[in-house]
């Protein structure tokens, strides 16, 4: 260990008798490991050194703060380190408060990386690609969106596409970055992939209480606002909306569920009560007539849900009822849905009609299922009587 970071640890846990017992502990471990050489141990004393609210306290003790720890502690062993777990603790001493500016960081991780692949070879390439996603989203927060547009949908994409089976914090780190350009650039579907993508690479229970909520309600806004985005059930299924089930933003979530039953009496209702939330929205406020049509479209799939996959021809007028609108309104909505392949079929102006033969596939509610068990129970009591017709019949002969 560097001596002068050996000396002021040593000086700070002297010298602070109310500073926290686990800090100490860390403290006196890491200087125990180093000198024992029990490298994975060290690794994990100097992540949990990196982490709030250890991390407070390494900056208070070391003039140079988390990058002293860095420089001092892992730089000398990086070789002797998990080349990925040397990435995360020089990505959490970058981000550690004041550690510098963004330009330094950079700088700092770039250097970094250069060093891990030149010592690992191609045992760094995942390491690489996580510390170069945490670039580009330094770069992103410094404004330079060409350079997140290319990493995001090129160089850092083909990184982690070129991965084997890469670490989950590795495609948490890309699918996070991209999803922060998407937001940026107001690009909403394209924010709801990614953002779902991040999700099913960390556990949201480690996330801060705060940005589980600021998640959540970026999520639910980019699932009714986003085009072609017609599926709700994932989302509302995540732990992630218990988040906002109480304050602020419960009546956000009552609308993603009007929108998920494609329920449009409900969704007016909400909008009448919540007039004054759905307001403080400026997205929502300039895209209402997208999301009017978007809700009517989820009623029409709502429609053909409920139905018999037997027997699946409705009469427009049928639809006309149930979604508010004229019977020109109806072929529309049915050429639209027809245009997104949200279902196949037949618009029968004749019989004033539309035979549908195909059905986009949906994540479904525990009630869906619920529902949808109770219909092939239905209908394998219907294939059992048939049997049991023939069989009559056979007999008779």
């Amino acid at each position: 260990m560097d001596d002068d970071v050996d000396a002021a640890l040593e000086r700070f846990v002297a010298a602070n008798a109310g500073v926290r017992e686990d800090t100490k502990e860390i403290f006196g471990a890491i200087a125990d490991l180093r000198k024992r050489k029990l490298w994975h141990e060290l690794t994990l004393a100097i992540e949990r050194a990196l982490a709030p609210p250890c991390v407070d306290d390494v900056v208070k003790a070391l003039p140079g703060g988390a990058r002293a720890l860095y420089d001092g502690v892992v730089r000398e062993a990086e070789t002797r380190f998990n080349p990925l777990k040397t990435a995360q603790l020089a990505v959490a001493a970058s981000d550690a408060p004041g550690a510098g500016t963004r330009a330094e960081a950079m700088e700092f991780l770039t250097e970094t990386s250069k060093r891990l692949v030149e010592a690992h070879g191609s045992e760094a390439a995942e390491p690489e690609a996580y510390i170069s996603a945490h670039v580009t989203l330094l770069r992103l927060l410094e404004g330079d969106l060409d350079y997140a547009k290319k990493a995001v949908t090129e160089t850092d994409k083909a990184k982690l596409e070129a991965l084997v089976a890469p670490d989950p914090s590795v495609s948490a780190a890309f699918h996070y970055v991209a999803s922060r350009y998407h937001k940026v650039k107001e690009e909403y579907a394209e924010f709801y992939k990614s953002g779902m993508l991040y999700l099913a690479y960390v556990s949201c229970e480690l996330l801060p209480s705060e940005t589980r909520a600021a998640l959540s309600v970026d999520l639910c806004l980019a699932a009714l606002l986003g085009e072609n985005v017609y599926n709700f059930a994932e989302l509302l299924e995540h732990p992630i909306v218990e988040s906002i089930k109480e304050g602020p933003f419960v009546w956000l979530m009552d609308v993603v569920k009007a929108f998920n039953e494609g329920d449009l009496h409900l969704y007016d209702e909400l909008c009448v009560k919540h007039a004054k939330s759905l307001n403080a929205q400026p997205a929502l406020v300039a895209n209402e007539r997208k999301l009017r049509e978007k809700i009517t479209i989820l009623s029409l799939l709502q429609i053909i849900f409920k139905l018999p996959a037997d027997h699946r021809e409705i009469s427009l007028s049928d639809i006309a009822a149930k979604t508010k609108l004229t019977i020109d309104g109806v072929e529309y909505l049915l050429m639209k849905a027809l245009s997104v392949h949200l279902i196949e079929g037949i618009i029968d102006q004749v019989e004033s009609k539309v035979v549908v033969t195909w059905v986009q596939p949906r994540v479904l509610l525990r009630s869906q299922i619920a529902e949808l068990s109770g219909r092939l129970e239905d209908w394998i009591e219907k294939v059992s009587a048939v049997h049991g017709d023939l069989v009559d019949q056979i007999a008779v002969f």
